[in-house]
């Protein structure tokens, strides 16, 4: 029987736009598009998520790729302002949450971020005071599909993998979730879709 529900958050809880800070600083298209793939599109994005790299150092490594100095410094504003501009709450997944948490389920958050959502994600995660755990990647240095984060969630909020149920928008985590024992759902943005299949394995009318 399913007792908990673990969200992902980007694409899940809250929708991510990577050039969103680069727009709101830069007009040229080419300028947005180098600064863009510099910072978000890196490797050191990457590392930042597994929380093996310091933000100071992984923005030196950015900017180091840039072709120009006014690029540099764009670059600089959108690393240090992403969190205010690429994430906002996506419609009715709060309620969602809210309504799971009123019919008894227990309610957690698995997500891949770096050490910067630790400090914001409360203002971002709609819902965010009805959950019951909070995991993210960086702090615990393993990040999904990898074995080990799974398993960092169960032991620290003492929760049977049977007994939970994943939703994630990338198959991978799927995947990776269901060789530890949890079961998911591949979400792709459809919330009466989702609606229906929690339904169908709660075996129970959400709404």
């Amino acid at each position: 029987m399913i007792k908990n529900i673990v969200f992902d958050m980007g694409k899940v809880l809250v929708d991510y736009v990577a050039d969103a800070v680069c727009r709101h600083y830069m007009e040229d298209e080419e300028e947005i598009k180098e600064v863009c793939t510099s910072v978000f599109v890196s490797p050191e994005w990457m590392l930042l998520d597994l929380g093996v790299i310091p933000e100071e150092e992984a923005l030196r490594r950015m900017q180091a790729r840039l072709s120009t100095g006014h690029a540099k410094e764009m670059a600089a504003l959108s690393f240090w302002h992403w969190h205010e501009y690429n994430m906002w709450a996506l419609e009715g997944m709060g309620e969602l949450v809210a309504e799971l948490k009123r019919l008894g389920y227990g309610i957690y958050l698995c997500s891949n971020a770096s050490v910067r959502l630790l400090e914001c994600y409360k203002t971002v995660i709609p819902g965010i005071e009805y959950f019951d755990g909070v995991l993210f990647s960086a702090p615990e240095k393993c990040m999904k599909p990898q074995k080990e984060i799974y398993q960092r969630l169960f032991e620290r909020f003492d929760l049977k993998p049977e007994e939970c149920f994943f939703i994630d928008d990338q198959p991978l985590n799927i995947e990776g979730a269901r060789s530890c024992g949890m079961d998911g759902y591949v979400y792709d943005g459809d919330r009466e879709q989702l609606i229906r299949k929690l339904e169908e394995v709660l075996g129970r009318k959400i709404y």
